[in-house]
């Protein structure tokens, strides 16, 4: 196997020739250049594990060496030496494509850190030769949307620049921020989570940086910070738009210095640490409104990740379901989807992503029996109907009158001799041949003139009125709509259980529900037995 060769880029003869033998040391080859120009020259002879160039020189900016690398020499990573304070310029690189970046004066154990970890990307370790056997991808699905997103990912994972994601509450953000660093060079060390809005305001700086013995009360031992725990591998903070403007502060300096300091410690320590953040708010909103730093804003997002929400990959309903029933079954017991229940999925918005789909099947799963969901068992609310073309070659005898009368009675207007129903004689127009109309559900209902229904005159037209099933009359809409539905639910079952003297399995039956179903609603509305 070949020794790895670097490529130092920089004008100062005293800096080249200390990163020479640093990396000498470190037994590498090493090749040196003053200019853009001897830089070009190198990168067409060998192929190089590294390049590392500083940003300014004699005839350009290393900003145009990053450009032209990250072009012709996809597989090299390359980093950039920036001076003191000019923390700008290097988030300028690492949005060009640079690897990652180290301040002068150069501090060289963050250099040898930084190099290691470009060596791991082009010399891989032999556990992570066979990537045959590496596991499939936690982000399931295969829209169009879902590969451009893991494609995004894949280029992503090279580099060391802190990454943004972006997304809805329950679109996945920690999913794919634990994909990019099983895909980095980092992969081999720790993946450190923090939910940024967990903690309290006077417990931040000691979880974040530690502390030592003695430094407050309680304090009885020293404990590391997330930082140190993260150390050489990534820290995501989850909704970092939480964190207070006072831990803000500490947070940009040890994600700029990349050294912390823990409480009641006077000397700081070197953490190498990949920064990933998440958040569903708009940080940019934030940053106007005064809730969170600018300067923080530009250090962890240059690179955004913008993760999509489920309804605009409703193709990747199936193997997320799949996926989802898999993992609440077991081996003697597998759960399955009845016929008709993707298809309702499908018209659900999911305001809650894919956590919101996951919620849905196991509550269904509860009511389900032999662990086969229905339709039923979902319960959904606002869930569209799936259409279907329903052929209607001659209307029957009555066919315009009855429709009239049901759209008089969705419309207000008075079916008994009103204009609406004159309309609707047998001189009016017959219906098209096809129509589209909701799937009818089977759901009986008790009808007019049912004995045992208390308050629903009797007439011989009984059986007609309930094949109609008008709406009823509305004169306003009504102000509440949650709460509207929920009355006319607790109207028609206490109607079904008053007409069966509240056996509740004849009541489900009736409705067209099952038995945990209806004791499910029972629960939720309030429905008591009245006491003997």
């Amino acid at each position: 196997m070949s020794v790895p060769r670097v490529l130092v880029v920089d004008d100062e003869a005293d800096l080249r020739e200390l990163l020479e033998i640093t990396l000498l040391k470190m037994g590498l080859d090493v090749d040196s250049a003053a200019t853009l120009a001897e830089a070009r020259a190198c990168l067409a002879g060998p192929e190089y594990a590294l390049v590392l160039t500083d940003m300014r020189l004699p005839d350009g900016l290393g900003l145009e060496l990053v450009r032209e690398v990250c072009a012709a020499y996809k597989n090299t990573p390359i980093a950039v030496v920036t001076a003191f304070g000019s923390a700008d310029n290097a988030v300028v690189a690492l949005k060009a494509g640079a690897f990652d970046y180290v301040s002068k004066p150069v501090a060289l154990d963050q250099l040898r850190i930084m190099v290691q970890s470009a060596l791991r990307l082009t010399v891989p370790a032999a556990g992570q030769v066979a990537s045959a056997g590496q596991p499939a991808s936690r982000l399931k699905g295969s829209s169009a949307v879902i590969q451009a997103l893991r494609a995004q990912i894949a280029r992503l994972a090279r580099s060391m620049a802190p990454i943004a994601i972006t997304g809805e509450s329950g679109s996945g953000k920690e999913l794919a921020a634990r994909e990019i660093h099983a895909q980095s060079s980092r992969a081999g060390k720790p993946f450190v989570a923090v939910n940024c809005g967990a903690i309290p305001e006077a417990l931040m700086e000691a979880e974040f940086f530690g502390y030592r013995k003695g430094a407050f009360t309680g304090a009885a031992d020293e404990r590391d910070g997330f930082f140190q725990a993260a150390n050489g591998g990534t820290l995501m903070l989850d909704e970092v738009a939480d964190l207070p403007l006072a831990m803000q502060v500490k947070l940009l300096r040890a994600i700029q210095e990349r050294r912390v300091r823990k409480i009641g410690a006077t000397a700081e320590e070197p953490v190498d640490v990949r920064i990933i953040s998440a958040t569903h708010k708009n940080l940019a909103q934030c940053v106007e409104q005064g809730s969170f730093r600018q300067d923080l804003f530009y250090r962890l997002n240059v690179i955004e990740l913008c993760l999509p929400p489920l309804r605009e990959r409703l193709d990747d309903l199936e193997p997320l379901t799949d996926a989802i029933l898999e993992r609440l079954g077991t081996f003697e017991h597998k759960v399955v989807l009845g016929p008709g229940v993707l298809e309702v999925l499908r018209g659900y918005s999911f305001p809650g992503n894919v956590r919101e789909l996951e919620n849905i099947l196991e509550r269904a799963l509860a009511f389900a029996d032999d662990g086969v969901i229905e339709v039923g068992d979902l319960a959904l609310k606002g869930a569209k109907m799936v259409e279907a073309v329903v052929p209607l070659p001659s209307p029957a005898p009555g066919f315009a009158r009855q429709l009239a009368a049901s759209e008089a009675a969705a419309f207000g207007v008075d079916g008994a001799g009103g204009q609406f129903m004159a309309a609707a004689g047998p001189a009016s127009q017959p219906p098209q041949p096809s129509m589209h109309l909701p799937t009818p559900v089977p759901t009986p209902v008790p009808t007019a003139g049912t004995p045992g229904v208390p308050g629903v005159p009797f007439s011989a037209g009984g059986a007609a009125a309930g094949a109609a099933m008008a709406l009823p009359h509305l004169d306003a809409l009504p102000a509440n709509l949650p709460e509207y539905l929920n009355q006319i639910e607790r109207d028609i079952i206490q109607r079904a259980l008053a007409q069966t003297q509240y056996n509740r399995t004849q009541a489900a039956q009736l409705l067209g529900i099952s038995f945990r179903q209806l004791r499910y609603q029972m629960q939720k509305l309030n429905i008591q037995e009245p006491e003997a």
